[in-house]
């Protein structure tokens, strides 16, 4: 699948310090310096039923500073983001609409490539949707079958999570707050024949009006949600990769689920170093939801004339960690600190500074505190006798042309 142009990254002299990033799964903060100088990461993509809102953009913005920090540490980068093109949501929306679910799919993920090319974001180095690798996804299903790991139910297949003793490991959650989240965020506690209610759906059996493909011995279906990523992540990355990322609320089930099947499908205890989550962004005083209609789109802020970097500096003014409100206020604030910063550059001679830029990274570095990066920048821009050498590192490391 096609992803998006690379933004222009500039040279910025010397090399910045390999980011330290908080952990879901420990708790801690630890520095993601990979293997022999080169790391993986796996976000997991949009489902393609709506535009990109705020809370889509904060994600990626986030790990698109990380991406850069890792740049500008020397490491080589291997970015493997997923787009899971056939889903319920999906198929439900395109029913809603009248609307054929791939003529949706393609119209949406056009406008969330478009979206990231506008705030330069860098390009996944692979961008795989699901329909492209569902005879990937039949295959391991049906090892995991032959290894005992799955059961079929009827049509379809189930993980037998009693087989991994790790389950439970990133989130951290009781099994109260588990069967409360699994059935929430699409899972299916309910069906008869499980083994056990919060056993996650491998492979959906074919159903009258739904798409399905050829499954080899499973059958025609489709697959499940966590095994898709899974499988993209296993054959996109070497294993162990250094970093799973998505928004804080994929911990669980999903980040889960699909490293227990990664460890099935891998046989590798621990196939993801770390696992770094984004806040949840808000407006009107509830989660951005599609569900609920109070979405920001993207698109329409920059349809509406306000200009990507703009939008991008909103999203740096909060820590990737944090749950925020998104207001206008906060659009205006943004738009007023980069017009500053436009005017320093264009004013700043030949100073040097390589103590600002170096601060610059350090805050960077440190679990990606970009508001605090904001402040250096904020600083420099009101000193007097400042030099333009600043200008190159601001865009190369949090993605924002200021002249």
């Amino acid at each position: 699948m096609q992803s998006w142009s690379d933004p222009e990254i500039p040279d910025v002299e010397g090399q910045g310090p390999v980011p330290r990033l908080h952990d879901t799964a420990s708790g801690e903060r630890r520095e993601l310096s990979g293997a022999g100088g080169r790391v993986g990461l796996y976000v997991c993509g949009i489902t393609p039923y709506d535009s990109t809102h705020l809370g889509h953009a904060a994600t990626y913005v986030a790990f698109d500073t990380l991406v850069r920090a890792w740049l500008d540490a020397g490491r080589n980068v291997t970015y493997v983001q997923n787009v899971t093109d056939v889903d319920d949501p999906l198929l439900e929306r395109a029913e809603e609409t009248g609307v054929d679910w791939r003529e949706l799919a393609e119209t949406e993920i056009a406008r969330f490539r478009s979206d990231m090319e506008a705030l330069r974001v860098i390009p996944p180095t692979r961008y795989v949707g699901v329909v492209e690798s569902v005879d990937k996804v039949a295959a391991a299903v049906s090892d995991m079958l032959h290894q005992g790991s799955a059961y079929v139910v009827g049509d379809d297949v189930y993980a037998d999570l009693a087989s991994d003793p790790l389950v439970g490991s990133v989130s951290h959650l009781d099994d109260a707050e588990m069967d409360a989240l699994f059935a929430e965020r699409g899972g299916d506690p309910d069906t008869p024949g499980k083994r056990h209610p919060r056993d996650p759906l491998l492979w959906r059996g074919a159903r009258p009006g739904e798409p399905s493909w050829p499954g080899g011995d499973l059958g025609e279906g489709r697959p499940g949600w966590h095994i898709e990523c899974a499988v993209i992540a296993r054959d996109g990355l070497e294993i162990p990769f250094t970093v799973q990322g998505g928004g804080y609320d994929l911990v669980y089930p999903h980040h889960e689920m699909s490293t227990a099947h990664l460890r099935e499908c891998t046989g590798v205890t621990h196939p993801a170093d770390a696992f770094v989550h984004t806040g949840l962004v808000g407006y009107q005083g509830h989660k951005m939801s599609k569900s609920l209609g109070n979405l920001v789109f993207v698109s329409e802020l920059l349809g509406d004339g306000v200009p990507a970097d703009v939008v991008r500096l909103v999203l740096l003014g909060q820590h990737y960690r944090t749950d925020w409100e998104y207001t206008t206020d906060l659009l205006f604030d943004a738009a007023q600190r980069w017009q500053r910063w436009r005017d320093a550059a264009h004013l700043a001679g030949d100073a040097d500074e390589s103590a600002a830029v170096a601060r610059l990274r350090e805050a960077v570095a440190d679990d990606l505190d970009t508001p605090t990066a904001l402040a250096v920048v904020d600083e420099w821009s009101r000193r007097p006798g400042r030099g333009r050498g600043i200008v190159p590192a601001v865009a190369a490391l949090l993605g924002v042309e200021i002249g």
